[in-house]
This record gives C-alpha cells, structure tokens and sequence, in this order.
C-alpha cells in the first residue's frame, strides 16, 4: 500500500468515525486506524464547519437575527449524528452525578441522559447560537470553519496529554486509542491552525483564548475526577473549545465595535 492511499484510508476513517457522511467502504480495514486517523479529526472538522458555514451565509442573505445561527448548528449536528454533543452531555452527567472515579465512568456509559447532561447541552447550544448571531455573515462563517476544526485540534492534543481510562472491553472506542506520535498531533493541530490564518482582524485571539481556556478547564476536571480522558470527554473538549471560540470572537467583535464608537 503506497503511502498517499494509506493516508487516503486514513481520512476516510476519520470522516467514518466523526459524521454520518456517505463514504466507500475501507478494505482491509484495521482497528488501529481509528487513532491513526486522529491527525485528520481536524480536517473533518473543516469540512463540517464548511458546510455549517454555508448553510450560515445562506441564511443570512433571507433571515437576521437566531436562525441562521440555529440552522447553521443544526447542520451540524444533522452531518455528524450530534457526535461530540452526546459526548458532552455524557460528560456533563458523570463529573456531575458522582462520587468516585469508578462511580463517574458507570454513569457515562448509561446511554440515558440526566439533569446535568441536559443542562449542559442545552446551555451549550444556546450559547453557541446566541454569540454566532451577533456576528456578520462572513465572520459567523469564518468563526464556524475554524471552531469546528481548532476543537477537533483540541481534541486530539487531549489525546496525548490526558491518559485513556476506559476498560477497553468497556469503552465505546475499539481498540482502546493508542498513544498519539508528537508527530500526529502535530499534523493535526497544522491543519486545525489553516483557517485561524485567515482569521479577519484580531478576533482570532480572543477565540483562541476562550476556547483553549474552557477546553483546558474541563480537561483538568477529567483529569482530577476521572483520571484521565474516554472518547465522550473528547467530545466534551470539542463542544466546549467551540463554544469558547465563538464566545471569544463575538467578544472580540463587541469590544471592538465599542473602541471605535468611543473615539
């Protein structure tokens, strides 16, 4: 197998993994691809927030105010199966609903969702969809492409840095994630980093720090609670960085917009 088609079969998986996108069918496929893949979560992440973005810019151009911002994350959640939104509310219910690290993982396996994992998403999604619609038709757009990759980056970086703590009869992800390269972490968060430099003036940063600040919260919290990370913390990561980053540029944007007004 050369190395482009390996590589090929590898971002295949990734989008297999991530959404609900048609894809062909991976011959000779081996368990192990599903972490080698992980260097291209963000690149799936691009191609959702292209897609989000469209439906977003589209919307605009009829309807102000919410509902491009609720269509545009309603695509979302449609092309990935609402992915990393049940990880969240998974998350939410375990760090919240118990006592011991044992206690927190048994409850993140219930497929049913509680108190804290519905407030979570439902707090979440709202303010995701509150600070998109404060922006513009090609900010939002723009804010839309790089959320979604730079929070699979982020993914992926807790990946490395986190340890698994899954029983891996037990978790969801099979074969248990092996332990990231420095070099595939690397790909990922250089693709993750493609749309920020593009980013239209200085909002860039306070989405940076916003989301990397929620993300790294919540990863300390996995850590302390749970000891380290399963597939539905990552998930977590991702909808909380998102949120960070649009929270982030929308800010940026209003403290802008009230410098100018000032001189």
């Amino acid at each position: 197998m050369s190395f482009a088609v390996h590589q090929l079969r590898l971002f295949l998986c990734a989008v297999q993994f991530l959404t609900r996108a048609p894809t062909p069918a991976l011959r000779e496929f081996e368990p192990d691809w599903i972490s080698r893949s992980a260097r291209y979560f963000p690149l799936v992440g691009l191609l959702v927030g292209a897609l989000c973005a469209a439906v977003f810019w589209a919307a605009s151009q009829l309807w102000s105010g919410w509902l491009p911002a609720l269509l545009a994350i309603a695509a979302g959640v449609l092309v990935t199966g609402a992915f990393h939104e049940d990880g969240l509310a998974d998350t939410a219910d375990g760090l919240g609903g118990g006592s011991t690290p044992e206690r927190r993982l048994e409850i993140m396996k219930d497929s049913r969702i509680g108190t804290y994992g519905a407030l979570a998403l439902g707090l979440v999604l709202a303010l995701k969809a509150a600070s998109l619609a404060t922006l513009p038709p090609a900010l939002g757009a723009w804010t839309l492409i790089a959320a979604h990759a730079a929070g699979r980056g982020a993914a992926v970086l807790a990946m490395r840095v986190l340890t698994y703590v899954r029983d891996i009869d037990a978790g969801k992800w099979k074969p248990a994630p092996s332990d990231l390269s420095f070099w595939e972490v690397l790909a990922a968060l250089t693709i993750a980093a493609l749309p920020l430099a593009l980013s239209p003036g200085g909002v860039v940063l306070g989405g940076l720090a916003t989301g990397a600040g929620l993300a790294l919260l919540l990863a300390l919290a996995a850590r302390r609670l749970l000891g380290g990370y399963t597939g539905d913390v990552l998930g977590a990561v991702e909808q909380l960085f998102e949120l960070g980053f649009t929270l982030g540029v929308a800010a940026s944007l209003a403290w802008a917009a009230g410098q100018v007004s000032e001189h």
